[in-house]
C-alpha cells in the first residue's frame, strides 16, 4: 500500500474505531500493569467488523431477549470486550435486571481495569458487567457455553415462533483462540453442535500460533480445519485479520449457511502494532511498556501519542458506533417490541410464559400433581422417585428441559409424557437432550441454556461429576439455577467397584461456594428437594440420589419431609424433646439412623435423628433464623454420631472434634451392596454401638 493510500486509510471511520479499541486496551493493561494486550490489538478489526456490521445488539438495552450473543471465550482478552461495551455506549443493568441510565463500562471503569470492585475484572464476569454474556477464563468453556445458547435459540423458536411472528432467531458468535482449540471441552461441544446442525452458531478462531510458553508448534500441530470438517462444520478462512472485506465475506458466508455451524479461521499475529517489532511473550501476557505503547500510537497516527485513554482517541469514534451497531440494534429491537406486542394479543398464554421465563419466575400451579409416597419398609431408590417428580414438574413448567451424559435410563431423567420428544436436528422443540458421553460439555451447554433463561438439568453418575466439575463451579460463580441430577451416589453402587463408587465427591462439591447439594433420605424428601431446586433463582442445585432402594418413612410417625427446605430438621426425637445423643445422616444412611433410634429408644436411651439433606440450605436457614441451629442441634448435647457413605471430611463442624463419624476412610470395593455395608460398618448395629460409645465418653468427661 502506498504512503498516500495508507494515509487515506487512517482517515476512515473504520480505522479510527479499530484504533480506539486497540489503544484503550493497551492503555488499560499498561495502567493496571497486568493483563493481555496482544489479542485485543490483533483481533480489533475482527471484533469491529462483527459488532458494527453483523451483530444484532442494542447497546441501549443489553437485555433484549432476541439479541445476538457474543461470547469472548478467550477471556484473558477481556479488554477487547470492555472497549466494545464502552465505545458502543452499552447501558447498565442493575441486580434486579432493570435498566439504569449509566454506562455499563465507563471510561473510569476502563481506567480501573483489574482493580478491586471494578466492572472490568481480568476475565469477563456475567452479572458484574452488563453486556457480558457469560463468565469466561478457563479456555474452551466459553465456546462450549455458546453451544447451549445456540440450542436455546433453536428451542425457543420451535416452541414460541408462530407464522408471521418469529420472536426468536438470534445467532451466537464466539471468539476463540489456540488454547480453546487445545482444551478437550471445545471438541466435545463442537461435536454436539455439528451433530445438531446448529447453523446459528459461529466460532471465530484467532489462529495466532502463540500461547504462554511460546509458539503453538511446541505442543499443537493438528489441522483444525480438517478436524472441524469432521465435526460436520462449515469452515472458512481469512488470511489477514486486518482485511475488513474478507472478514465481512466470512460473516456473510456464515449467515448464508443453513445446515451446519460455521468456523471462521482468522490468521493473525500477536504483536504490539509496529511491523517488525513483535514481542510475543509480553504482548500475550504482560503490559507492553510505556515506550512500546507510545510507538504503537505513533504508528497508528493517534492525535496525541503521549496521552492516555480519551486523550489519544480520534474524534467521531463514538458516533461511528452509534451509527452502526447502535442504529441497527435500536431498529431491530423496536421491531421486535412491536412484534411481541402483536404476539401478546394473539397468543397471551405463550407471551406470559416468555415473560415469566425471562424473569426466572415459575408458572402458576407449577407444583400441582406432585407425587406423594406412602410408607414402605422396602421403599424405592431415590433416582426412581426423582424421575416421577421430574416428569410431574416438567409437565407444569414448559421450559424445564434437559438430559444426561448417555445415562438417562439409569438416572431416570427421561421425560416420558406425551409431547416431550427429543431435541434433535430435525426436531428442535424436543425437551429430552442427549449429550453423549461428554460430562464437561454437558455442564457448559446447560450453563449456556440457563444464560438464555431456560431451566435446564443435566445428569450422570455422581462419580462423573469430576468430569464436569469446572462447569459446576462456573455455574456457581454466575449464580445460574441449573439443576444436576447425580445418581449412584455411594458405595451402594456395589459390584461396579471403586472406580464407580463416589467417596470424596460430596465433600468436594460442598466446598464450592454458592452450590446447593441435596442428598434426600427417602422418596418424600426427594419431592421436597426438587421443590427447593426448582424454586432456586441464583444457585445451581445438585441432587445426589441412590441406585438402591431405601425405605420410605411413615410421616405420621416421623416429621414432615417439608423440613428439607431448611436443609436439616428433626426427623425423630426423644419423647420430651431433650435428647441425650444426636444421630445425623443424609441420603440412604438416614434409614440406618432411624433403625438405630428405634433400638436405642427401646433401651430407654433418649435419641434424636436429624436429617441433613443439605448443609448449605441449613446454613442459610441458620443465618436467617439465629435460633434454628440450637433448635436442631442443641449445643448441650455433645454425644453425636454422623453417618454418611462418603469421606468424613467436613462432618466435624456438626458433631464436634470428639463426635463419631461413620464414613469412608478409603476407596470402596467390588461386592454386593449388603456385603459392602457390612464390611464398611454401615449397619444400624454399628450406629447403635457408636451412640453408646459417645454417651460413655460424655459420662467420662462430665
Amino acid at each position: 500500500m502506498s504512503a498516500t493510500a495508507t494515509a487515506s486509510w487512517k482517515l476512515t471511520p473504520e480505522y479510527k474505531a479499530i484504533t480506539a479499541i486497540r489503544t484503550l486496551a493497551m492503555d488499560a493493561v499498561q495502567q493496571a500493569n497486568s493483563g493481555h494486550p496482544g489479542t485485543p490489538v490483533s483481533m480489533a478489526p475482527v471484533a469491529y467488523t462483527l459488532w458494527q456490521h453483523f451483530l444484532r445488539f442494542d447497546p441501549a438495552d443489553p437485555r433484549w431477549p432476541n439479541r445476538d450473543r457474543f461470547v469472548l471465550s478467550i477471556g484473558h482478552a477481556s479488554m477487547l470486550l470492555y472497549a466494545l461495551l464502552h465505545l458502543t455506549r452499552t447501558q447498565s443493568v442493575n441486580a434486579r435486571g432493570e435498566l439504569v441510565p449509566e454506562p455499563a463500562v465507563s471510561l473510569d471503569e476502563i481506567k480501573r481495569f483489574r482493580q478491586w470492585d471494578s466492572r472490568t475484572p481480568g476475565h469477563p464476569e456475567y452479572g458484574l458487567t452488563p453486556g457480558v454474556e457469560t463468565t469466561t477464563g478457563p479456555l474452551g468453556s466459553g465456546v462450549a457455553n455458546s453451544v447451549g445458547m445456540a440450542i436455546a435459540s433453536r428451542w425457543l423458536a420451535a416452541r414460541y415462533n408462530k407464522p408471521g411472528c418469529d420472536l426468536f432467531n438470534y445467532d451466537v458468535y464466539a471468539l476463540a483462540g489456540d488454547g480453546c482449540m487445545m482444551e478437550g471441552i471445545s471438541g466435545e461441544a463442537a461435536s454436539v453442535a455439528g451433530h445438531l446442525r446448529l447453523s446459528n452458531l459461529c466460532w471465530i478462531y484467532d489462529n495466532n500460533h502463540i500461547t504462554i510458553e511460546g509458539k503453538t508448534s511446541l505442543a499443537f500441530s493438528e489441522d483444525v480445519a480438517t478436524r472441524f470438517l469432521g465435526y460436520r462444520w462449515n469452515v472458512t478462512r481469512v488470511a489477514d485479520a486486518n482485511d475488513l472485506d474478507m472478514l465481512a465475506r466470512a460473516f456473510q458466508t456464515f449467515k448464508a449457511t443453513t445446515d451446519r455451524p460455521t468456523l471462521i479461521i482468522v490468521d493473525s499475529h500477536i504483536a504490539w502494532g509496529v511491523p517488525g517489532k513483535q514481542d510475543h511473550h509480553s504482548a500475550h501476557g504482560e503490559p507492553l511498556g510505556a515506550d512500546k505503547v507510545k510507538a504503537a500510537k505513533e504508528f497508528y497516527g493517534c492525535p496525541n501519542p503521549d496521552g492516555k485513554f480519551e486523550q489519544c482517541l480520534f474524534d467521531g469514534v463514538y458516533d461511528t458506533f452509534q451509527e452502526g451497531v447502535g442504529k441497527r440494534g435500536r431498529e431491530a429491537h423496536a421491531s421486535w417490541n412491536t412484534l411481541f406486542a402483536e404476539y401478546r394479543k394473539q397468543y397471551p398464554d405463550l407471551a406470559e410464559q416468555i415473560e415469566r421465563m425471562q424473569k426466572r419466575q415459575l408458572p402458576d400451579g407449577w407444583d400441582r400433581n406432585l407425587p406423594s409416597f406412602p410408607a414402605d419398609a422396602k421403599g424405592v431408590a431415590s433416582r426412581d422417585s426423582s424421575g416421577k417428580v421430574l416428569n410431574a414438574l416438567a409437565q407444569n413448567i414448559p421450559w424445564l428441559l434437559g438430559g444426561a451424559a448417555d445415562l438417562a435410563p439409569s438416572t431416570k431423567t427421561l421425560l416420558t409424557f406425551e409431547g416431550a420428544g427429543n431435541f434433535q436436528a430435525e426436531s428442535y422443540g424436543g425437551r429430552n437432550f442427549h449429550f453423549g458421553i461428554r460430562e464437561h460439555a454437558m455442564g457448559a451447554i446447560i450453563n449456556g441454556m440457563a444464560l438464555c433463561k431456560l431451566r435446564p438439568y443435566g445428569s450422570s453418575f455422581l462419580i462423573f461429576s469430576d468430569y464436569g466439575r469446572p462447569q459446576i463451579r462456573l455455574g456457581a460463580i454466575m449464580e445460574l439455577p441449573v439443576i444436576y441430577v447425580y445418581t449412584h451416589d455411594s458405595i451402594g453402587v456395589g459390584e461396579d467397584g471403586p472406580t464407580h463408587q463416589p467417596i470424596e465427591q460430596l465433600a468436594s462439591l460442598r466446598a464450592i461456594p454458592n452450590l446447593i447439594v441435596l442428598r434426600p433420605g427417602d422418596a418424600n424428601e426427594v419431592v421436597e428437594a426438587w421443590k427447593a431446586a426448582i424454586q432456586s433463582t441464583h444457585h445451581p442445585m445438585l441432587l445426589a440420589l441412590t441406585r438402591q432402594a431405601i425405605p420410605t418413612f411413615d410421616r405420621t410417625r416421623y416429621a414432615s419431609a417439608a423440613g428439607v427446605a431448611r436443609g436439616a430438621y428433626v426427623l425423630a426425637d426423644a419423647p420430651d424433646g431433650k435428647p441425650e445423643v444426636l444421630l445425623l445422616a443424609t441420603g440412604s444412611e438416614l434409614s440406618l439412623c432411624v433403625e438405630a433410634y428405634e433400638k436405642l429408644s427401646s433401651e430407654g436411651v433418649k435419641a434424636r435423628v436429624v436429617s441433613m439433606p443439605s448443609w448449605e440450605l441449613f446454613e442459610q436457614t441458620c443465618a436467617r433464623e439465629p435460633g434454628y441451629r440450637e433448635q436442631v442441634l442443641p449445643g448441650a448435647v455433645k454425644a453425636r454420631v454422623a453417618v454418611e457413605m462418603a469421606t468424613t471430611f467436613g462432618w466435624s463442624q456438626y458433631v464436634g472434634l470428639d463426635g463419631a463419624v461413620i464414613g469412608m476412610h478409603r476407596f470402596g470395593a467390588s461386592a454386593p451392596v449388603k456385603e459392602l455395608q457390612k464390611q464398611f460398618g454401615f449397619t444400624a448395629d454399628h450406629v447403635v454401638a457408636a451412640a453408646r460409645e459417645q454417651l460413655a465418653l460424655r459420662r467420662r468427661l462430665a
